[in-house]
């Protein structure tokens, strides 16, 4: 068999990289784009647009939607995703196992899913009284520490949507610069903070990473805020260190 020249090697290459950026592009808005959308978004023309989605529909990475909206990310996708999420909870298992060692307390693994964090992991902490949720619970963005680390991680104009969408969708109102503000600070110190802003008596501090998929996640330590006073030097320190390490094994 005839080996490809460098050439073919590169327009290969090219082919990749273009098909993963229509599905960057399909991931950006999940109601479904049109293909003049997609060659837009991608700055691409629409002829190799069509090219490329009539390949990645045949392998279902990308689907007609039922509902007449245009293309979206097809089922194969959808089980990628999982197989990616199942590797990224091992991953994350040792360094939530050490946390919860080091502090005494509960330590999460939650993911950004668009309008919520949800969670993904759990190890329990060592005290009678601690706090627990279930994995797959979904918590806001703008009143917990996960949700706030995560806001810190990204784009400043896709926070703010996001923020100003859910005060909008729990009929909320806020103060948008003081929110700002405070996303700065965790932006400067890596470190957010809940103090009974989403349960009365549960505080929380967290941050957040990117993975090799390029989702934000967190990791977050809540505890009773009766105890946040005295734990909380010990508990910062600990996801200090937490997050270096994963931002090194996130760069490899």
């Amino acid at each position: 068999m005839k080996e490809p020249t460098e050439k073919q090697g590169r327009n290969g290459i090219q082919v990749i990289a273009r098909a993963a950026d229509i599905l960057r592009a399909l991931k950006a808005d999940q109601t479904g784009r049109s293909l003049g959308q997609i060659a837009d978004a991608v700055a691409l023309p629409r002829s190799t647009v069509q090219r490329i989605v009539a390949a990645l529909m045949t392998e279902q990475l990308v689907i007609a939607n039922a509902s007449g909206g245009g293309l979206r990310l097809g089922p194969e996708v959808n089980a990628l995703a999982q197989a990616t999420r199942y590797n990224i909870v091992e991953t994350c298992r040792l360094f939530l196992t050490e946390l919860a060692q080091a502090t005494g307390e509960t330590a999460d693994l939650s993911v950004m899913r668009g309008a919520g964090m949800i969670f993904l992991d759990q190890v329990p902490g060592t005290h009678r009284l601690r706090t627990v949720s279930a994995v797959g619970d979904v918590f806001p963005l703008t009143a917990t520490a996960n949700g706030m680390a995560c806001l810190s991680h990204i784009a400043e104009d896709k926070a703010q949507n996001l923020i100003l969408s859910e005060w909008d969708r729990r009929g909320m109102s806020g103060n948008l610069s003081a929110i700002q503000s405070q996303l700065a600070t965790i932006r400067r110190d890596r470190l957010a903070y809940d103090q009974d802003a989403h349960t009365k008596g549960i505080s929380a501090i967290g941050f957040a990473f990117t993975d090799l998929v390029h989702d934000v996640l967190a990791i977050s330590v809540p505890m009773p805020s009766t105890r946040f006073a005295e734990k909380r030097a010990i508990v910062e320190t600990a996801l200090r260190k937490t997050a270096g390490q994963l931002d090194k094994l996130m760069r490899t």
